[in-house]
């Protein structure tokens, strides 16, 4: 990919930003105690991050997609945990009210998101309904200018400490995936409560949890889009969240190789560095090749999202796909490579290692992934 001198530029200020605010200190605090700094996002919103490919008009920076991946991707590198609080607004808090909200919608939830002033969450996946997204089991039932939601919803990310949250409930049980609706919720309101914040593997410092829905009654000007077309919102949003996911499974797996090198040129073993040796080299190139190739397939699949190609949604599938199963491939070898090293909190690819392994899994797992682009491609 040859990058115009707006991207570079974009590189170059979230990687400065990174590596000055993202020190060692700060991350290993955040592991510590769970909890990110606010400084730090204050920051990241000032510089624009929740907005990149949010509208000017909207509060945003108007960027395209590849900017986009291109700060995923320098955060990831350093932090995978601060890629996630700078997707969101770009990605599953701002994407469903960007694609649906009416106008006043789009003024009283997505402008705050984009400044970081509220955090929204997205809430689809229930404990029988992950993968198969169209069984949930939430639902909405009209009464007067309200609908009443009662259901709950699992491994929400930013639950805790949202201030609304996008959840998807069924409204008609008779239409399957065309009975769901869209509803913004104010976590603040009566019968909403979080479960206890799940004590993950990784990505420590942004949380996790249930969300509970008892008798919640929320106002008909609250539905995002039209009544019956929230699963549509949902996957639309979820084909830019691919593309997001992909972006962070390059940043960490570049910060991956940033270590393996500086750690095998060090490290010492029979009297001369271990990258002397051809079981190592070797393997380090095999990471490099495949990285690479990975980075051209989510840059491109950036590039084919602005420009509204059809068979976008494919392309971030791939790319999801084939870029966070590299990663953790990428990962598992880099604490091979450090050795016992490798599995001390100390060094960073134990970090890098844990935080990845869901990468594979959330917004869409690799099978799922798989069965996108079988689908796409055998329909044609």
């Amino acid at each position: 990919m040859i990058f115009s001198e707006k991207h570079k530029l974009i590189r170059k200020l979230v990687s400065d930003f990174a590596k000055k605010e993202l020190t060692n200190e700060v991350l290993d605090k955040v592991e510590e105690t769970g909890i990110f700094p606010k400084s730090i996002l204050d920051k990241m919103a000032d510089l624009g991050f929740y907005g990149v490919k949010i509208p000017r008009e909207l509060g945003g920076q108007g960027g395209d997609n590849l900017a986009y991946v291109i700060m995923i991707e320098e955060l990831a590198r350093v932090s995978p945990v601060a890629s996630l609080y700078a997707n969101s607004p770009n990605s599953l808090s701002g994407g469903p009210i960007l694609l649906s909200g009416t106008k006043e919608q789009l003024e009283k939830y997505l402008r705050p998101c984009v400044k970081g002033e509220i955090i929204i969450a997205f809430a689809l996946t229930e404990p029988d309904a992950g993968s198969d997204a169209g069984s949930i089991n939430t639902i909405a039932i009209e009464d007067g200018d309200a609908y009443i939601l009662n259901g709950r919803k699992t491994f929400i990310t930013m639950a805790p400490i949202a201030d609304y949250t996008i959840v998807y409930a069924k409204t008609d049980l008779s239409k399957g995936t065309k009975g769901i609706t869209a509803f913004i919720v104010d976590m603040k309101a009566k019968g909403v409560s979080c479960g206890k914040p799940e004590d993950k593997m990784g990505l420590i410092g942004c949380p996790t949890s249930d969300i509970v829905l008892d008798d919640v009654r929320v106002p008909k000007s609250e539905i995002l889009g039209e009544p019956g077309r929230g699963f549509i919102n949902a996957m639309k949003t979820l084909d830019g969240g691919r593309l997001g996911v992909a972006a962070q499974s390059i940043g960490v797996a570049q910060g991956c190789m940033d270590e393996v090198i500086k750690y095998s040129k060090e490290r010492r073993q029979f009297r001369q560095p271990i990258c002397n040796f051809q079981g190592i080299s070797f393997m380090i190139a095999d990471m490099a090749a495949k990285l690479a190739a990975a980075k051209e397939l989510v840059y491109n699949a950036a590039v084919l999202m602005d420009r509204g190609d059809k068979d976008a949604g494919m392309a971030c599938a791939m790319a999801k796909y084939y870029a966070s199963e590299i990663c953790n491939e990428i990962a598992g070898k880099a604490v091979q490579i450090h050795g016992g090293y490798g599995f001390i909190k100390k060094y960073k690819v134990e970090r890098f290692y844990r935080d990845c392994r869901v990468f594979t899994i959330y917004e869409g797992t690799s099978q799922v992934q798989q069965m996108v682009i079988a689908n796409k491609l055998l329909k044609n």
